[in-house]
């Protein structure tokens, strides 16, 4: 099995006007989404090697030194497939864009590093 790195991506913008307009549909939607994406984890379950978890701020390091930035990462976790394409099909459908404001799922293999093989 081969591992991939699957990343949750979203706007900030749409998250912060999402989470500013919280009504009690909103929260309920976001009950909704929670329970949605705990049954995604558990139905997938045998092939998470790592859960992962929500990404906060993000600061940029360059030759220039230490700046805020923005980014539309939100969250990652690490999963087990046969292949690329059998690990982003597991995230078709899922709740991070299907219920929250998320926008995509970008999905990499994890590759050993050079010389490690």
């Amino acid at each position: 099995m081969k591992q991939f790195l699957a990343i949750f991506l979203g706007s900030p913008d749409d998250v912060a006007k999402w989470r500013a307009n919280m009504t009690d549909e909103t929260k309920k939607k976001m009950q909704e989404g929670m329970m949605a994406w705990g049954k995604w984890m558990e139905d997938h379950k045998a092939d998470i090697v790592y859960a992962g978890a929500p990404l906060g701020k993000t600061k940029k390091v360059n030759k220039e030194g230490v700046s805020d930035t923005r980014n539309d990462l939100g969250a990652y976790i690490v999963v087990q497939a046969e292949n690329h394409e059998a690990a982003a099909k597991m995230f078709e459908g899922h709740p991070h864009f299907m219920i929250f404001p998320g926008d995509r799922v970008e999905v990499m293999e994890h590759l050993p590093l050079p010389g490690e093989r």
